[in-house]
């Protein structure tokens, strides 16, 4: 833990309250104003994928096309790196932190719930392989994601919703890679009921939180916390945006041995990829940096 000092960081209670139940918030980032100047802006900037490090394919229901746009657009790169965001993660991970993925959670009017899940070595969707690898010995595992609203999210817009204290239990064995199908309904052309321990285990949906948001506001919680959401009624036209960042110690190894992704049907090529170090330092280099920042100077790029 560091900087308890500062005015974004967790209190003792709260980190003690985190590792209890896998999550924290709603906290605010922005202003509704500067959350509408700030995604005004990058979302024209989404529809230029010359410079995204995935690129973007053929397929319309192409989630891969969505991952580490902060690596292309300055608005995401400096989003990452909020010091609000920051410092709360220091207090939970320790001074040493990256970002190792972003993507976008649109959902829209008649669009189902997802299924609830888990994400631990996220090897069930990348054919087997793990995307991240905690040092040996260690009891942690998974990632933390901050999702935050770029919409307003109401209850009829198809909410995040979370089983509190769900994160040490592990439901899901992902060393068995799920099937993709487009058509697919449950977690965008997955069905994590194929990675289930236990065939017959359903989760307890009475003990279920679901986050109402203001745009500008973030979550926090374990990717390890069974989580989900609910279907957009479509009472609204407004479609629900959210913009989830992942983080991790920067210990941990990233796209180990990998040098491509096989998710949703597509495989890509890791060449232009790296981790964002957000807070501290890399002291480990197991991991390709493609940007760094240091606390309290803008994101520096590197080559």
């Amino acid at each position: 833990m560091m900087d308890t000092d500062n005015e974004w960081s967790l209190s003792l209670e709260q980190v003690e309250f985190f590792k209890k139940e896998g999550y924290l918030g709603p906290f605010r980032a922005y202003s509704e104003k500067e959350v509408d100047v700030f995604w005004k802006s990058a979302r024209l900037k989404t529809f230029d994928y010359s410079k995204s490090v995935f690129g973007k394919s053929d397929s319309a229901k192409d989630p891969i096309s969505s991952y580490d746009r902060h690596l292309d657009i300055d608005e995401l790169a400096e989003h990452v790196c909020h010091p609000a965001i920051v410092a709360k993660l220091q207090s939970l991970l320790g001074r040493d932190v990256s970002c190792w993925r972003t993507e976008f959670f649109p959902k829209y009017p008649g669009d189902k719930g997802t299924d609830w899940h888990q994400g631990d070595t996220f090897a069930g969707l990348n054919g087997g392989k793990d995307a991240l690898r905690w040092p040996k010995g260690g009891t942690d595992g998974g990632t933390i994601t901050v999702w935050t609203a770029l919409t307003d999210v109401t209850l009829d817009m198809g909410p995040m919703g979370i089983i509190p204290g769900t994160q040490n239990t592990r439901y899901y064995d992902e060393t068995k890679p799920a099937t993709y199908g487009e058509d697919k309904q449950g977690f965008y052309g997955y069905d994590y009921s194929e990675l289930q321990v236990d065939p017959n285990w359903r989760p307890d949906e009475s003990k279920a939180i679901y986050f109402t948001m203001k745009k500008g506001e973030f979550i926090i919680f374990w990717s390890t916390l069974l989580h989900g959401s609910l279907p957009h009624t479509g009472q609204t036209s407004t479609p629900r945006l959210g913009y989830a960042s992942r983080y991790v110690p920067t210990s941990v190894r990233v796209y180990p041995d990998a040098d491509t992704l096989t998710e949703f049907g597509r495989t890509v090529s890791l060449d232009q990829y790296g981790t964002v170090i957000v807070g501290g330092e890399d002291r480990f280099f197991h991991n390709r940096v493609r940007t760094h920042t240091t606390r309290g100077t803008p994101l520096k790029r590197l080559p």
